[in-house]
């Protein structure tokens, strides 16, 4: 029974650090794209939490790859919501004044040409031996996931 729970619980994990990268935590989801965008933007504003820029990765890839002579097509579709929380970044940075540099936090929506799937991604926070940063991160890097999760 021990197996089948682990198992199970090893199903259920995101697909952390594709490709044996550590610096970003991914998950894959299934739908049209503009769904899952739409759905993320929500699950956003559901939190309380307000969308202070969307970067839209794609459209800027495109048409700079045309002043720099590259026509590889890298996603069909990108965006980048920045956003914070005042509870998190205060906890953050009263941790370590220099946690600024985490804010303002961000969640990606992207697909893949030639990819059947939708993937959300965001940046890992980094280890700390700071006790209190720490903390603070794992608080973040769960706000992060569960507004995914909320998302999916």
């Amino acid at each position: 029974m021990k197996k089948f729970i682990a198992a199970c619980a090893l199903l259920c994990l995101p697909f952390a650090a594709l490709a044996g990268e550590k610096y970003a935590v991914t998950f894959k989801s299934q739908g049209a794209y503009q769904d899952v965008r739409d759905n993320l933007q929500m699950a956003i504003e559901g939190k309380g939490l307000k969308i202070t820029n969307t970067n839209h990765i794609a459209d800027m890839l495109n048409r700079t790859g045309k002043d720099i002579g590259e026509t590889k097509v890298v996603y069909e579709n990108a965006e980048q919501f920045e956003f914070c929380s005042a509870t998190v970044s205060r906890h953050m940075m009263e941790a370590d004044p220099h946690s600024i540099v985490m804010c303002p936090y961000s969640i990606v929506v992207y697909k893949v040409p030639g990819d059947k799937n939708v993937y959300l991604s965001y940046r890992k926070p980094a280890a700390t031996r700071n006790a209190a940063l720490k903390k603070s991160l794992d608080e973040l890097e769960k706000l992060l996931g569960d507004i995914i999760k909320d998302a999916m």
